[in-house]
């Protein structure tokens, strides 16, 4: 039996399908004979590659769409490129000119830390492809499969998550990235069981049969039959929790907004046709990746009334341009910031680019009147009172009425009746938010005990951000990952949080959770939570907490 950590609590059985290496350069690479010639074969295995992922982009549906514009847009990196085609004209082999730049970057997002840090894996997938491009061999990936499979890496790259052929992927299994890394989110998102930092991954022999089960993070050898009628078992109650449609409320009728997480309008459309109550994190920075210059008025107010008329009036919540740090843009990003996790990124981009954020709200009050439907707005990475203001400020000149703040800041957490008092509604990002709490990096695995939701400290701040919402009589939503883990949002709603919003296929688990508690039930299932020395205890305590039913269903 292996352990890691679990992402989702989707499992499945299969034979292992390990995924092809990275090319290495030959030992007996030579120095280009001519070095025009050889710079331009790099020029045209970096168009390649970015071409070859954009391609992959427009194919791919919800988060899967960002994570692949990004990687095309580091392919066509400006300065990775120089830096390659610098060293070929000082006559050094094309492979090996490659290598000791991606170090170099490599090691300079290392130091940086932070979300900076989740681009590492997208540059080596970059490097890769280019490589092969240059050496003549096969892309690495995952290989062609023809039947149910698990797909083992080292750390599977985000395009290659993405491309995956949801027909046979039975479950993905690696020794390295983290349960909030771009490649976890797309396989929670499409429902594909996943567990990370798995120590011994790589020792399975292809073709080994294993039990991959995300809710416990086990990766079980050879299991017995007994594992795949419990598995069976799972499967039916989950399809027995999708036939309840009803409106998310505690079992004594307290309403819980249930809501689902998108990227794109034909997320939107998708999430229309489950029984969701709206949209509570629209990421509209998806609209934004890959380009040169931002998107217009016209073609941003277009996105948005498409979105806003697939939800047919359902609550829609927009968050305004998330961008910086893990999530670059040509035209906005401070080229020589030395920490940008804690730079210039979210709403602090009026700091330098206040044309961007302008032209969105104008944008989202054109869609708002061409549809007559309302949409939510917010902003994320708001840390003080006065930021909060200044944003309803703009928000409220250009029509919008409902304006809101993202809490992802510890001070903002902190300040969450003074922010409150500036605008109508508050929602948690609970993956920033356990990151700054903790000062830990997100895909840091000697660090992921520190990095979990379920820390005491983020506790404390999420219960304290709920009461200021309670106090003020406003929403206090969470659209972090973790609301759509059962047992911690029986634990959020216990803290007096509102709403929870989730990928879509999290929802009918969740549903039952929460309406087997009554509020004071899930209040005390809170407190026990709260009251534990570590993040494993809280856990523990509030599992130790749930109703026996919910506990027995889930497994928990």
């Amino acid at each position: 039996m292996l352990t890691g950590a679990g992402v989702g609590r989707g499992a499945g059985i299969g034979p292992v399908v390990r995924v092809s290496p990275a090319p290495v350069a030959p030992t007996d690479e030579r120095a280009p004979a001519d070095r025009e010639a050889t710079a331009a074969r790099a020029t045209a295995a970096f168009d390649d590659v970015a071409a070859a992922l954009r391609a992959q982009a427009d194919g791919a549906e919800g988060a899967a769409v960002a994570v692949l514009q990004a990687t095309a847009q580091m392919a066509q990196d400006r300065a990775l490129r120089t830096k390659v085609l610098a060293r070929i004209a000082d006559g050094e082999p094309p492979v090996a000119a490659l290598d000791a730049v991606v170090k170099t970057f490599v090691d300079m997002f290392t130091a940086a830390g932070g979300m900076l840090l989740e681009r590492v894996t997208d540059l080596r997938s970059v490097r890769d492809r280019v490589a092969a491009h240059l050496l003549g061999v096969p892309v690495p990936g995952v290989p062609q499969l023809t039947g149910p499979a698990v797909v083992v890496a080292e750390d599977l790259a985000p395009a290659d998550t993405a491309a995956l052929d949801l027909r046979h992927v039975v479950a993905i299994v690696t020794e390295q990235g983290g349960t909030t890394s771009h490649t976890a989110i797309i396989a929670g998102q499409r429902s594909i069981p996943c567990v990370v930092r798995v120590t011994g991954a790589l020792d399975l022999e292809p073709g080994t049969v294993v039990a991959v089960d995300a809710a416990s993070g086990t990766v079980e050898v050879d299991p017995g039959p007994e594992v795949a009628e419990a598995f069976a078992e799972r499967a039916r109650l989950a399809a027995q929790l999708a036939e309840d449609t009803s409106a998310g409320a505690t079992a004594d009728g307290v309403p819980v907004g249930l809501l689902a997480n998108i990227g794109t309008a034909a997320d939107a459309e998708r999430a229309a046709g489950t029984a969701v109550e709206g949209v509570g994190l629209f990421r509209t920075e998806v609209l934004f990746l890959e380009r040169t210059t931002a998107p217009t008025r016209e073609e941003q107010a277009a996105v948005y009334a498409e979105v806003l008329r697939s939800l047919g009036g359902r609550k829609v919540v927009v968050r305004t341009l998330d961008a910086g740090a893990d999530k670059p843009l040509a035209f906005a990003t401070q080229p020589d910031e030395e920490n940008p996790a804690l730079g210039v990124r979210g709403y602090r981009l009026v700091r330098t680019a206040p044309e961007l954020l302008e032209t969105q709200l104008a944008a989202l009050a054109d869609a708002q009147r061409e549809t007559g439907i309302e949409p939510w707005v917010m902003a994320p990475m708001i840390s003080t009172p006065d930021e909060a203001r200044d944003f309803a400020t703009s928000a409220r000149a250009h029509g919008l009425t409902t304006v809101g703040v993202m809490v992802e800041v510890p001070a903002a957490a902190l300040r969450a009746e003074a922010i409150l008092a500036e605008v109508d509604f508050v929602s948690m990002g609970t993956n920033d938010l356990a990151q700054y709490v903790m000062a830990s990096d997100r895909l840091r695995g000697e660090l992921s005990d520190l990095i979990s939701m379920w820390q005491p400290a983020v506790l404390d701040l999420v219960a304290a951000t709920a009461r200021a919402g309670q106090q003020a009589g406003k929403p206090a939503g969470v659209c972090g990952e973790s609301a759509g883990d059962p047992v911690m949002a029986v634990v959020l709603v216990g803290l007096g949080v509102t709403s929870l919003s989730m990928s879509s296929g999290s929802v009918p688990a969740v549903r039952f959770a929460v309406s087997r508690h009554t509020q004071e039930q899930a209040r005390a299932v809170a407190a026990a939570a709260l009251g534990a020395r570590s993040a494993t205890d809280a856990r523990a305590a509030a599992v130790a907490a749930l109703a026996p039913e919910v506990a027995a269903l889930l497994g928990a």
